[in-house]
């Protein structure tokens, strides 16, 4: 099993992703807030590139529905709540959840031509990890990145996912994912708060986020993502 990183969305070539199995990081927040989301209860995510295509879904549908994302680490004019991982309870579940967020959301919609995709983050790496070994597909680890420069957290989590993946053929760029993950784990949040998302996150006043997405391993819960509009849904309902 090959494993490769691409380190931005805008990095992947047509084709790249054909046939392989691919997970999606934005672990501050987007991707961590879909696992809590899921583990909450939660129906569903209907993933959207611009808030306005999110507000305009969320008004045409009829049944439970939250609409949730950010726009400079705050929830936009008329969402209901914001893109904050510790936000969702088992009030939530059997909701529709319609979101869109600067980074995450559209990292996903980049990686709708891999064959499998899951979005992944540090709270369930391994879990994420066992998902992508049970496709028996090559794979690659998408990193969402920080307003369109490389996001340490989210090779970190790349990382941990690869820490995983035992035996996998690694190339140049997971390989410097492993190593950053490696050199972070004994102290996750304090690496996490180092990097420009952490820091914009904590100027926000949510810094409890970035003690949430640091919580390795803490979520047995996966997404997957498909359909159109691109929805993600628990993995194995």
């Amino acid at each position: 099993m090959h494993v490769d990183v691409v380190v931005l969305p805008r990095d992947l070539r047509p084709g790249q992703l054909v046939g392989r199995a691919c997970a999606v990081f934005d672990v501050l927040r987007a991707t961590t807030t879909m696992a809590a989301a899921l583990a909450a209860g939660v129906s569903e995510i209907r993933l959207f590139g611009d808030l306005d295509s999110a507000r305009s879904a969320a008004e045409a549908f009829g049944g439970r529905k939250l609409l949730c994302g950010e726009s400079r680490c705050l929830p936009p004019a008329g969402f209901d709540l914001g893109n904050s991982p510790g936000q969702f309870t088992a009030i939530h579940r059997g909701t529709t959840l319609f979101m869109c967020t600067t980074n995450g959301t559209r990292a996903l919609l980049a990686a709708v031509e891999a064959e499998v995709v899951f979005p992944a983050a540090l709270v369930n790496a391994a879990a994420v990890a066992e998902a992508l070994m049970n496709t028996g597909r090559d794979i690659t680890l998408v990193c969402a990145g920080t307003n369109g420069e490389v996001a340490g957290e989210d090779m970190i989590g790349a990382g941990a996912v690869i820490e995983s993946l035992k035996g996998s053929i690694l190339t140049d760029q997971a390989r410097k994912a492993s190593r950053s993950f490696i050199a972070a784990r004994n102290d996750l949040p304090g690496a996490l708060r180092e990097f420009e998302g952490g820091k914009n996150v904590i100027a926000a006043g949510l810094e409890g986020d970035i003690e949430f997405a640091s919580r390795l391993n803490s979520i047995d819960v996966v997404g997957i993502a498909g359909g159109n509009p691109l929805t993600v849904r628990r993995l194995g309902n």
